[in-house]
């Protein structure tokens, strides 16, 4: 892999963003569709909040609007997929993989069809739309279905390069998408391969693996840590499966300390896969911590407040990190 694909990546600055992910994802799937006229489009009459409408507008024959009914939708898409086309299924995570998932296991994935699902409102981000739609338990089920591919974009420039990774990987892939505008980091033209990873911020006495709007929080909390005297390297693991975990344990065998940050719940998220591939490697253990919600739902408010009360803000992650650099020093 090259190094603008794991390694340093220049050119990274926060800048805040004017569209959410969501909208970014399906501006380019409009692109994609002027020269790819081979995949469709399924929706759950949620299409102004996907934004997956503005592909309906522009080509309406390949648009299927299937009602409030997100396993009939999922098993429609599979449908088409049998029959040799690419299909998109957009909705919100929560409905997509609780409410759908027995099609999306059993009509997409085990025959490994062409199913791509644009999943929106990933975690706490749809902070004031409340529990019923945040999905926080979405990558424990995605990244246990065989044959899924999951992906998590952080900002604008991910988001695009997603939909052009799931386009071209041949069978199902999960991309996790944000509610809100949030933060922008990545230049343009920069590349995002499937089980590849970035790393946004360099530093040699903390990693912190993270995905999705964390990455955010992330970086924003290792130039907390620089104003403390400590180094924290980012690592953005914007493929969720399959995993780049040896950037995570390469960068983890050098700084001694490995935070985990998600905007998920702990149980069976990133945290659980990599701390089992540590116990699996044999090599002597770095500090560990991990950060998420800890068997526990959210609940309505504002993004930031929200992410602070269950740990997860830049100041929750500085706290922590700077906790288990000490610990691991001691």
């Amino acid at each position: 892999m090259s190094g603008t694909e794991r390694g340093a990546v220049p050119g990274v600055r926060l800048t805040k963003a004017s569209q959410p992910t969501r909208r970014h994802f399906s501006e380019r799937m409009v692109e994609r569709g002027a020269t790819d006229h081979g995949f469709v489009v399924f929706e759950s009459d949620i299409g102004h909040s996907t934004f997956s409408y503005l592909f309906g507008e522009k080509y309406p024959e390949r648009y299927f609007n299937m009602g409030i009914a997100e396993m009939a939708t999922v098993s429609a898409a599979a449908g088409l997929a049998a029959e040799g086309r690419t299909a998109f299924v957009c909705g919100y995570g929560v409905f997509l993989t609780m409410r759908a998932v027995e099609a999306v296991r059993s009509f997409v994935c085990y025959p490994r069809l062409d199913v791509k699902f644009l999943s929106s409102h990933g975690g706490l981000t749809p902070a004031v739309d409340g529990v019923t739609h945040q999905a926080t338990e979405d990558i424990a089920f995605m990244t246990t279905l065989p044959g899924m591919r999951v992906l998590a974009p952080c900002d604008r420039v991910s988001a695009r390069a997603a939909f052009d990774t799931a386009l071209e990987t041949p069978g199902p892939v999960f991309t996790r998408l944000m509610r809100d505008a949030l933060w922008d980091l990545y230049p343009e033209g920069e590349r995002f391969p499937l089980g590849g990873s970035k790393t946004v911020h360099a530093g040699g006495d903390l990693t912190i693996a993270t995905y999705g709007d964390m990455v955010i929080q992330s970086v924003r909390a290792a130039e907390t840590l620089a104003g403390r005297g400590i180094s924290a390297e980012v690592l953005d693991l914007y493929c969720l499966k399959p995993l780049d975990a040896d950037a995570v344990l390469a960068s983890a065998g050098r700084t001694g300390a490995l935070l985990v940050v998600e905007n998920h719940q702990r149980r069976n998220g990133l945290g659980y896969e990599l701390a089992a591939r540590l116990a699996h490697r044999g090599a002597p253990m770095p500090a560990f911590d991990q950060l998420g919600l800890d068997d526990r739902f959210g609940e309505s408010g504002d993004y930031e407040r929200v992410i602070d009360k269950y740990g997860m803000s830049a100041r929750a992650i500085a706290t922590t990190g700077e906790a288990l650099v000490r610990r691991g020093t001691s």
